[in-house]
């Protein structure tokens, strides 16, 4: 069974850069052959500057240019609403596979091409793939709380055992569960899990089970030798480029008016993944700040998943790299909740369990000071006074914690109170009138600090 599986995900802000996303359309070219498929785990249409700009469009340039033989949904490809996914669907040359995402007629964009499953043939072999999304996704993404997600375990059973009965040599999830595929591999009879959501790289192996994952922004392929087991890792870096995926990248950069500057960052500053999920960083700062700012709020807050990582911000700044930073047609929106509350947002960023990640801190903060000790929050001030359990404070945040219960459950639509600019316009109207010059300065610090 010589049957190779290149295996993208998570694009994201990929499109954001030219050079990167042609580099990547030019290393599948590169590495395509007759024993090989291309297949995507979900987040390949968004978010980004130029999907938030074309509403994931920007996806068609890379999926025509590498013709993909498969992809499934991640929750960023519903941030555009259905109507939006479903014409994507229609205008790609892949298949849509989905076993587990419904809509009140049945199965998700069944009229647009996506199927529960579907076999591909390399070399010979006949490979079976499904695909699953994780179940929170309704909660996670605005666009995606008219679908039912379904359990992925008992999706992936039914499938796999309908292809083995098809005959085929082997079966393949491509899957968005992130942290799930741990329990997908030990519970189900598949040969491989290609998976996405979470960004770390990850080449494994559970129960006979190869389980993968690319990272997050098109910084590599993962190539699958399904006859051996074996995981080739290929960077982008230093691929060919495809002209014509970068030219219209770069096009569509320059139609959309991204390009003016509305400041200057003389000191780098890094919004590195493990960095802003580690506790107080400068780009959290400056984002919470800027909410509070534009709301004259007590506090601002800022998830520290909404950040997207990427080169830092130096030099002359503009719109599409404060974009690029929260790259969601999210509000600003104020909340009013009491010092009680407040201290639970406080608790839920340093224990809620968010993919799996639950050692993490999960919030940026202005206005605050949070004192963490080895068993959660030991102490929250606000402006330097101790909070007041039922005194009511204002907090500036993004409208999206207001529909999920994925990370702040505490906060909820009844919160709900004035809507702001979209984030991206928050931070550009900050950074014109004050500057881009944020400082750590032990807002979110330890007790023995």
């Amino acid at each position: 069974m010589p049957a190779r599986l290149l295996h993208y995900s998570d694009l994201e802000n990929a499109y954001d850069d030219p050079d990167r996303i042609g580099r990547l359309a030019g290393l599948v070219d590169s590495l395509s052959g007759p024993d090989t498929a291309v297949v995507g785990t979900g987040d390949n249409t968004a978010p980004g500057v130029l999907s938030m700009v074309a509403e994931g469009h920007q996806a068609l340039d890379f999926f025509d240019a590498v013709s993909p033989d498969a992809d499934t949904f991640g929750n960023h490809d519903f941030d555009y609403g259905l109507d939006a996914t479903t014409d994507i669907v229609r205008e790609s040359p892949q298949t849509w596979v989905s076993a587990n995402v419904r809509d009140g007629d049945g199965r998700f964009a069944a009229d647009a091409g996506v199927v529960p499953r579907t076999i591909i043939e390399a070399d010979g072999a006949r490979v079976g793939l499904t695909g699953v999304t994780d179940p929170k996704t309704g909660s996670m993404c605005p666009g995606a709380a008219d679908l039912t997600f379904t359990d992925p375990v008992a999706a992936v059973r039914r499938e796999a055992d309908r292809l083995r009965d098809e005959g085929v040599d082997a079966v393949v999830v491509l899957s968005h569960l992130g942290s799930g595929d741990d329990e997908l591999a030990r519970e189900t009879d598949v040969d491989a899990i290609l998976g996405g959501h979470v960004h770390e790289h990850r080449v494994d192996r559970i129960d006979g089970t190869v389980l993968t994952r690319p990272g997050a922004n098109g910084h590599r392929v993962l190539e699958v030798d399904l006859e051996t087991g074996t995981v080739e890792r290929h960077e982008v870096a230093d691929a060919p480029l495809d002209e014509s995926v970068a030219d219209g990248m770069a096009r569509r950069r320059r139609e959309a008016g991204l390009d003016e500057v509305v400041g200057r960052v003389e000191d780098p500053i890094s919004r590195d993944r493990e960095l802003k999920h580690a506790g107080e960083c400068r780009i959290g700062n400056f984002v919470a700040d800027a909410y509070r700012w534009a709301a004259d709020a007590d506090v601002g807050l800022q998830n520290s998943g909404g950040i997207r990582e990427g080169p830092p911000l130096e030099g002359a700044i503009t719109v599409a790299d404060l974009i690029s930073v929260v790259p969601f047609d999210e509000p600003v929106t104020v909340a009013a909740v009491t010092g009680d509350e407040l201290r639970q947002l406080c608790r839920e960023a340093d224990g809620e369990h968010v993919q799996g990640l639950a050692d993490r801190w999960h919030a940026h903060v202005s206005g605050l000071t949070v004192v963490r000790n080895g068993s959660g929050v030991e102490r929250v001030r606000v402006d330097g006074e101790a909070v007041d359990p039922e005194s009511t404070y204002s907090v500036a945040t993004t409208d999206y914690l207001f529909h999920t219960d994925h990370e702040f459950p505490v906060l909820d639509d009844r919160h709900r109170g004035e809507r702001l600019s979209t984030q991206y316009q928050v931070l550009a109207a900050y950074a014109r009138a004050r500057g881009i010059d944020p400082a750590v300065e032990g807002r979110i610090r330890r007790a023995d600090d």
